[in-house]
């Protein structure tokens, strides 16, 4: 069992935002069990919160951008990155502006505030997204796609092709989240010179410098542009370099823009709430894509989590068999409608019926169409209850279980000779004074078939 991590101790870091310009500061914070990753913007009435959630992003030009109730958190991906990559699954991100500070443009600076805060683990699970089958997204327009397919490991690979010499195709991979913090943080942002140009005469970039962007120049620049590099950059002279980037910068790696790209991949992912064991092949990722994705995956995760259905192994040597089960209930046949218990604890009971055309309410219900009655399924629930709720008292032989309330009872799918049901029945509340109030499910062929709210009591025989 992988448990969950916060972070140990708060620390803040300050800068200015790349597109805004403003100063900001920013703080981590520990965040109890199950928080994920939260934005407060402190400068707000009332520091409202904006979870780190696909379903909140707004925006995707020049980053990610989130908005929850007309409150905004923009470019959201290096910080989110960071606590993917140091492995960290709750934290509160305190803000007094809505831009995390840009830094030098990539998650090398969160990295090392998280690793100075120190790391923890808490008592709770981590839970994963095992991906079973392919799961695939196209941006059509573009051309951009993301698949993710079955892997032991979170492995992400970015592959990147902006039709442009000065950068060419790039590969980057990363085969174990353990990689990115020496391999994939320090990777910076870029932009192209064409891009700039539109970037600075709409106003934006307006804390860049050439120290937190990689700027390739994929076009001459004309004496007029030069001029109004060296007012946004505040440099004296600017020129390109050989490798075809801005001066007063160095690549720290010739696949650099494939590197951050992945980077923005896993920030951006990290809003599906949910660790992924999978491997994520990114083909000309940008945040759009990235993030429609996220949405699509979220969708998928929540659909099957409220469709789970248990897995057992029926093989396996029972808690309880027949005669272990008829020494605590009186039930007795053809009413004995539970064959084993494969599981129990103090607030959960797992039994199994095998179904078969020898059962005596085949002969009636109905005759050339056998169809287990629902009323006998819900019975066959309540005597698998009925094992925990005696499982409570020293002397289960001398009680007997009684119903007091059957509520929201659902029948779903047919249950036919042949089929071996599986129930499992979880404490509502504490079981108290003899009464048992649970949640019953039977499950067939990998499906729900029946589900009902149910409350028994148990009293001693005259």
């Amino acid at each position: 069992m992988v448990k969950q991590k916060t972070i140990q101790n708060e620390i803040s870091l300050t800068g200015v935002g790349l597109h805004t310009g403003k100063e900001v500061k920013m703080t981590f914070k520990p965040a109890p069990i199950n928080n994920g990753y939260t934005f407060v913007r402190v400068d707000l009435e009332g520091s409202p919160v904006i979870e780190a959630d696909a379903n909140y992003v707004v925006n995707t030009q020049r980053g990610t951008n989130l908005e929850k109730l007309g409150v905004k958190i923009q470019t959201s991906e290096h910080v989110l990155a960071a606590f993917v990559g140091c492995d960290v699954d709750n934290v509160i991100i305190e803000l007094n502006e809505s831009e995390p500070p840009i830094m030098d443009g990539s998650s090398k600076f969160f990295v090392e505030a998280i690793e100075k805060a120190g790391i923890v683990e808490q008592e709770a699970e981590r839970k994963y997204y095992v991906v079973k089958e392919v799961i695939s997204f196209t941006d059509e327009s573009t051309g951009s796609e993301i698949l993710l397919m079955p892997s032991e490991d979170y492995q992400v690979t970015a592959m990147v092709d902006f039709g442009t010499k000065v950068v060419g195709t790039q590969n980057a991979t990363m085969k174990n989240i353990s990689e990115f913090k020496t391999e994939i943080a320090d990777a910076r942002t870029f932009s192209f010179l064409h891009e700039l140009e539109t970037l600075l005469d709409n106003g934006l970039i307006k804390g860049g410098d050439l120290n937190n962007a990689i700027v390739y120049v994929d076009k001459e620049i004309s004496p007029k542009t030069m001029e109004n590099l060296k007012v946004a950059f505040g440099k004296d002279h600017i020129s390109v370099k050989p490798n075809g980037i801005l001066d007063n910068l160095t690549l720290h790696y010739p696949n650099e823009a494939a590197r951050h790209k992945l980077l923005d991949v896993i920030g951006d992912l990290a809003l599906i709430g949910t660790r992924i064991k999978g491997k994520v092949i990114a083909n000309k990722p940008g945040h759009f894509v990235n993030t429609q994705f996220a949405k699509k995956l979220s969708k998928i995760i929540k659909l099957e989590q409220r469709n789970q259905i248990p897995v057992y192994d029926l093989h396996k040597e029972p808690l309880m068999d027949i005669h272990k089960i008829m020494a605590m209930l009186p039930h007795r046949p053809p009413f004995l409608l539970v064959d084993k218990i494969l599981e129990m604890s103090d607030s959960h009971v797992v039994g199994q019926k095998n179904v078969t055309m020898n059962e005596d309410f085949f002969v009636g219900h109905f005759p050339g169409a056998p169809v287990m009655p629902g009323v006998l399924i819900v019975e066959a629930m309540a005597q698998t209850g009925g094992i925990l709720i005696l499982s409570s008292v020293p002397d289960p032989e001398n009680y007997l279980t009684y119903f007091m309330k059957i509520d929201n009872v659902k029948f779903k799918h047919k249950v036919l000779p042949g089929d071996t049901l599986v129930f499992k029945c979880d404490l509502i509340s504490p079981i108290r004074r003899g009464i048992c109030h649970m949640q019953a499910n039977a499950y067939a062929n990998g499906k729900l078939v029946a589900e009902a709210e149910l409350m028994a009591q148990i009293a001693k025989k005259n």
